[in-house]
């Protein structure tokens, strides 16, 4: 994950590669960075976090990586029973990884039984939750999670861990935005995938509101996997700050409205991308339709003329 402290946090930072683009997305924004990020990234795997450090000499960036797995031993805390708070928190961790309920019973920072309760099987939501431990009361997160994340549970008459934690996220006027990504686009999965934004203050006019994105269609094919232009990013980004309804593109719907719909927070479902039918008039069908074989009348009578001046019959 990567932390930022106005200070960026990843929690699950792999090689520090995005860490290291929020940095260089400043840098590009602002000629002279007057007050650059720290940057702070957890990592469990070995290699991963080598290659996590030199990145962060090579590229001469502040920050600290550690090694660790994340969600049973976060090594960014303020106390032994309170993690470290950041300004931004940014991760991509694993999708639908196995989550064992079992051993996080008695956590010691208050990640999951205060904010919703603790989920079985799957870790979308324990990640996120996670997150929001992590973040300062203005903090903001961004987390690129499976689709089925904010599906799954809606809709049944069971109850569902999942749903109920999106429940306490929606409910808590936490969610900002979900934003549906094209099919195909990261090297491990060929899935859509979707991006979460938390926001822990939200804008007065934003404020019991979610920004829905369908940026299913927002890619160009390639090979072996497809990409997002940086006009259709900028394209996403804009509609997301600007968070006003685009026909087939955006739709802003309310918590209520979220629970009205059994906290289905997907872009799909609010969202048609779908090409309408356009039904014509039956009497201008059959006019064409005469007019066609009119056509096709003169069509073969002009054929004749020439088969017969070649001898043909």
């Amino acid at each position: 994950m990567l932390y930022f402290h106005a200070r960026p946090h990843f929690p699950h930072c792999g090689s520090a590669g995005l860490l290291i683009k929020c940095e260089l997305v400043l840098m590009e924004r602002e000629l002279r960075v007057s007050r650059p990020l720290k940057l702070y990234g957890q990592e469990l795997t070995g290699s991963s976090y080598a290659i996590a450090r030199m990145n962060m000499v090579i590229h001469d960036m502040e920050g600290e990586i550690v090694r660790g797995n994340s969600m049973t031993n976060p090594k960014f805390r303020e106390t032994d029973a309170s993690l470290r708070k950041f300004d931004i928190v940014v991760a991509n961790p694993m999708w639908n990884q196995p989550f064992d309920p079992s051993v996080y019973e008695k956590d010691d920072f208050g990640r999951f039984e205060e904010h919703g309760g603790i989920t079985s099987s799957k870790a979308d939501w324990a990640w996120l939750q996670h997150t929001i431990t992590s973040l300062k009361s203005t903090g903001r997160a961004a987390v690129v999670l499976d689709t089925g994340a904010v599906t799954r549970g809606s809709g049944s008459r069971n109850e569902d861990k999942e749903k109920t934690i999106r429940k306490w996220f929606v409910d808590h006027d936490l969610v900002e935005g979900v934003i549906l990504l094209p099919d195909n686009l990261f090297y491990n999965t060929t899935p859509a995938g979707i991006i979460i934004l938390l926001n822990g203050q939200k804008l007065p006019h934003r404020q019991g509101k979610i920004v829905l994105v369908n940026a299913s269609q927002e890619f160009k094919k390639g090979r072996p996997k497809n990409y997002i232009p940086d006009k259709n990013i900028r394209k996403i980004a804009q509609a997301f700050i600007k968070g006003q309804d685009v026909e087939r593109f955006v739709r802003v719907i309310t918590n209520k409205q979220a629970a009205e719909n059994d906290y289905n927070l997907s872009p799909s479902r609010y969202v048609d991308t779908s090409e309408k039918e356009v039904y014509r008039p039956i009497p201008e069908v059959l006019e064409q339709l005469r007019g066609l074989e009119k056509e096709a009348k003169k069509t073969d009578a002009d054929l004749k003329k020439v088969f017969a001046q070649m001898g043909f019959k």
